[in-house]
């Protein structure tokens, strides 16, 4: 336990497992009351009485974040449920399919940014008067790796991903003055239920750590000791940046 977060109040989107089920349990650890959602209600349940037993507020709300409403919805939570909003993770996303730009539908290249982009800034515009309020705002943008170099079969996702990082500068200069600070999460290769399929042939698994000079996968605890760096007084003076967390993956030519 610790009190880095003490008082404050959090979302942290796509927290029914991996990285932001990660993030929402670091986050009470470190004395936050936090609203939770994903798609899930059974998984939103469990972890809100894992939180609720640190002593915590937790409010669990079951959406999709891609849908019509959802952003004003989750924010209204916040706001209504737990007094306000000071952190806000816009960590909901994922990619489904891996295929050469040649050969995708557009259909597919479209649900990819409405899930990694478009969702995310919904939810950053909805939240943005909220964390003004508060006075000490902090948005949470999470990336990948992928969104900082080219990402072959992947062109949807990296480009998803890279979008995520300008829209957090552009709104961290617009936003500084206001009190807001926003930066972006990038993770590596970490090893959640997203990468499991990466793990199940021996040789593919070695072939992905190749890259990695630090030859091993990242855990979703690391991403989310990022993420409580990001959230509290500890990066009081950070904003418009992208912390990366990748094993050295970023720093290979």
């Amino acid at each position: 336990m610790s009190d880095e977060l003490l008082g404050r109040r959090a979302i942290v989107t796509g927290a029914s497992r991996g990285i932001g089920r990660a993030i929402a349990v670091r986050f009470a650890m470190a004395g936050a009351d936090v609203v939770i959602t994903a798609r899930s209600a059974d998984a939103l349940t469990e972890l809100a009485g894992e939180i609720e037993s640190q002593g915590r507020r937790c409010i669990a709300v079951a959406v999709d974040v891609t849908s019509e409403g959802a952003a004003d919805s989750i924010v209204q939570a916040a706001v209504e449920g737990l007094g306000g909003l000071d952190v806000l993770v816009n960590n909901a996303g994922g990619n489904s399919f891996s295929v050469p730009l040649a050969s995708m539908r557009t259909s597919g290249w479209q649900k990819t940014l409405r899930l990694n982009l478009d969702a995310s800034v919904e939810l950053l515009q909805a939240a943005l008067p909220a964390l003004v309020a508060s006075g000490h705002g902090s948005a949470i943008n999470v990336s990948s790796v992928l969104g900082l170099r080219g990402a072959p079969m992947m062109s949807h996702y990296g480009a998803a991903k890279a979008a995520i990082i300008s829209v957090t500068q552009s709104v961290a200069i617009e936003m500084a003055a206001q009190g807001v600070r926003v930066n972006a999460l990038v993770p590596g290769w970490i090893e959640t239920d997203l990468t499991q399929f990466l793990r199940e042939e021996d040789s593919v698994e070695v072939a992905v750590l190749a890259d990695v000079p630090m030859g091993r996968w990242g855990t979703a605890a690391e991403i989310a000791e990022g993420a409580l760096f990001l959230a509290s007084d500890a990066s009081s003076f950070m904003t418009g940046q992208a912390l990366v967390l990748d094993g050295g993956l970023s720093a290979r030519p």
